[in-house]
Parts: structure tokens; sequence; C-alpha cells
């Protein structure tokens, strides 16, 4: 931070440099926050996936890929007849990430995904950052950006059912009220702020 102010002051550059930094070690993931907050220059955070591993020493080759045995036996039905279901080998560290990066004001990015043939593992992987919090995806490979964009972007359906969950709250304020109903569910200010977050989602991306 301090050698980057040094050099925009000296170049007297008006438009300040932000830092994106990745997550890639034990260490830095247990000084996540504080590492969020080192620098009032920190615009995202993301997870590096291959070296994290080989930091964690996890028991994995592949980047970003689940390894097969990090899986639990059920028995949904109790016929003596056990299923295979498979678990995410990342989602603590992901996790962790993200809410480290939205506490401190940032963007958290998840990292690469090694099978570059693989596009449904792609996805799946992207799917799972999306829903904990992540806001995009690294592409490593041309196949992947569609994929990336596809997953990231919010379909027109949840689009317009977040803009009806802002309108029914707008009529219950209106009415003094301070939640409302809409298609059989409870909805109130907290419903408002993850309506708002992907209207202005949508918005960011169809003005591009």
């Amino acid at each position: 931070d301090m050698l980057v102010t040094q050099a925009e002051n000296n170049m007297k550059r008006k438009k300040k440099i932000g830092f994106e930094m990745i997550i890639e070690t034990a260490l830095g993931m247990q000084n996540v926050y504080e590492i969020s907050t080192a620098s009032k220059r920190n615009e995202s955070l993301h997870f590096g996936i291959a070296d994290y591993a080989a930091s964690t020493k996890a028991k994995t080759t592949g980047i970003g890929t689940q390894n097969p045995k990090y899986s639990v036996l059920t028995d949904p039905d109790k016929s003596g007849k056990r299923e295979v279901v498979w678990s995410d080998m990342w989602h603590y560290p992901l996790s962790r990430m993200v809410i480290a990066a939205r506490a401190a004001g940032l963007r958290p990015v998840d990292g690469p995904f090694g099978e570059i043939k693989d596009p449904d593992a792609y996805e799946s992987s992207a799917n799972r950052a999306a829903v904990l919090g992540c806001e995009g995806k690294w592409a490593i490979h041309p196949s992947q950006i569609d994929l990336a964009n596809k997953v990231f972007s919010p379909p027109e359906a949840e689009v317009n059912k977040a803009k009806r969950i802002l309108e029914e709250l707008e009529k219950a304020a209106k009415e003094g009220k301070g939640a409302a109903q809409l298609d059989g569910r409870m909805i109130d200010a907290a419903s408002a702020r993850m309506a708002e977050n992907i209207v202005n989602i949508n918005k960011l991306i169809t003005s591009k």
C-alpha cells in the first residue's frame, strides 16, 4: 500500500489502484479477515484453491475438484441399502473467505477449476460458490467463460421475483406494515435486502 501510494503520488495519478488478493495458504485463511481490512485499496478476495490444498496437505491432486472419499453413507428409506452422497470438501474455507470478504466490504471470487473438459463439474462447482455468496469464479479456459456468466447472472425469473418482493414491501410500508406476503411466504426487510442484491447485480450485468 505504501509503495503504491508513493508511486501514485510521484506519477500524479488521480485514479487509485485497487488490490485483489488471493487467499492460498493455511496461514492466509487463518488471518483472512485481518488481510481483508489491511488496506483501503482492497477490493476482492480470491480462493487460491490449488496452493491452499497444498498448504493444508489436503488429499487431492486436482485443482478445485472433489476427492470422492469425501462422502457420507446414507440409508434414506431405511432399507439397509446405503447410498454414497458426495459432499463439498471446499465448503468451509470458501465460506470462511466469503464471510471475511463481505464483513470487510470486499467482493469474494471463487478460484480455478482444472478439469477443463468437464463443463458439468465446473458448473456444479460454480453453483456451490454462488450459493455461498461468491460474485464470480475464475475461468482458466475459454470454454469456462460462458459457464461462469451463466451461473453468476441471475435468471430472468429470479430478477422478476426480486422486483415483486420490493414492490410488495413498498406497498406494505405505505400501509404501515413491517412485513408482507408473497406467494404464501412472509417477506420483510431482510427479504428486501436480498432482493436488492439480485436487482443490483442484474443492473450491473445488463449495463455492460
